[in-house]
């Protein structure tokens, strides 16, 4: 963040502002952050985004889940700014001297877009799990619904395998690291940060999300231990399979009305996820191809 730095990035500035009105006042000691006030407006603007994905990340499990559209909006965003950042000249320049730490920001994004690529495919195939799910309890088929419910917890462990490796990528070098032993200027120091803040904080809101995601299908999970629920429509109907045919019983009835439209509640909450993380996911294979042209420019 802001006070984690020395000075401001020297950016242009606005035509408003001419070197007189930065001479220092007779108070004036030294040195100071000036973010987000007295730096160029794209890194104000990252600053803001950087907060918003943060707040949202910290939210409890069931606030995550209803707003995920919300949240995976706020990291597209960050990285909408990030792109604009990296468009500039004095940032590129500002990361030409940044030594081994822009290996690490292209790890730190590599990892983060495989993460959510695995997350992709795991929403697709829950896509086609709830389906089913959907299906069986139509027809009454309790194996075919007992079969969804055991792949959705699986996805569930899945998910929060993903959210554990997510969690890795959030653990920011000291700013000892950000200088290369100390030889950055404070433009490197500036821009490596912003970017190391942003992969921080792109890192929280995935592993949230999938933890998120992950929990609710272990709900799932937990209920088909317990017999209610989900579970109970797959008891019911094994149960009437096994006897003569008959009418459905009012309990019955409330049980698959109950379950499916959870299902159906769950179906519009993976079409969120879908479009969402495919926009993250090609936002963040966007910033780290921007990153590695610049990173190879400097090389070649």
């Amino acid at each position: 963040m802001a006070r984690a730095f020395v000075r401001s990035i020297s950016f242009p500035l606005s035509p408003s502002r001419s070197p007189k009105a930065r001479a220092p006042s007779s108070s004036y000691h030294g040195p100071s952050v000036s973010l987000p006030c007295r730096s160029h407006p794209i890194l104000a603007h990252l600053h803001t985004h950087i907060r918003s994905v943060r707040a949202w990340a910290q939210q409890g499990t069931a606030a995550l889940a209803a707003s995920v559209a919300t949240g995976l909006a706020h990291v597209d965003a960050l990285h909408a700014a990030l792109g604009d950042l990296l468009d500039l000249p004095e940032a590129q320049a500002a990361l030409s001297g940044a030594g081994g730490s822009v290996d690490r920001l292209l790890d730190s994004f590599l990892r983060l877009a495989d993460a959510h690529g695995c997350f992709q495919e795991a929403v697709v195939a829950l896509k086609q799990d709830v389906a089913e799910a959907l299906t069986a309890v139509r027809r009454r088929d309790g194996a075919r619904l007992a079969s969804a419910v055991r792949s959705q917890r699986r996805a569930g462990k899945e998910l929060a395998r993903l959210a554990a490796a997510a969690s890795e990528c959030a653990v920011r070098p000291s700013r000892l690291s950000i200088l290369g032993g100390g030889h950055g200027s404070s433009a490197d120091v500036e821009v490596t940060g912003l970017l190391m803040e942003s992969a921080a904080a792109t890192a929280s809101a995935s592993a949230a999300l999938f933890g998120a995601v992950a929990a609710m299908l272990g709900s799932v999970a937990a209920e088909s231990c317990s017999c209610k629920g989900t579970a109970a429509l797959v008891c019911l109907v094994t149960k009437n399979k096994k006897r003569a045919p008959m009418p459905r019983s009012a309990e019955e009835e409330m049980v698959t009305a109950a379950v499916a439209e959870r299902l159906e509640e769950l179906e519009e909450f993976i079409d969120e996820l879908e479009a969402g993380s495919e926009k993250v996911f090609r936002s963040l294979v966007q910033t780290r191809v921007a990153l590695l042209n610049i990173h190879t420019l400097h090389i070649f």
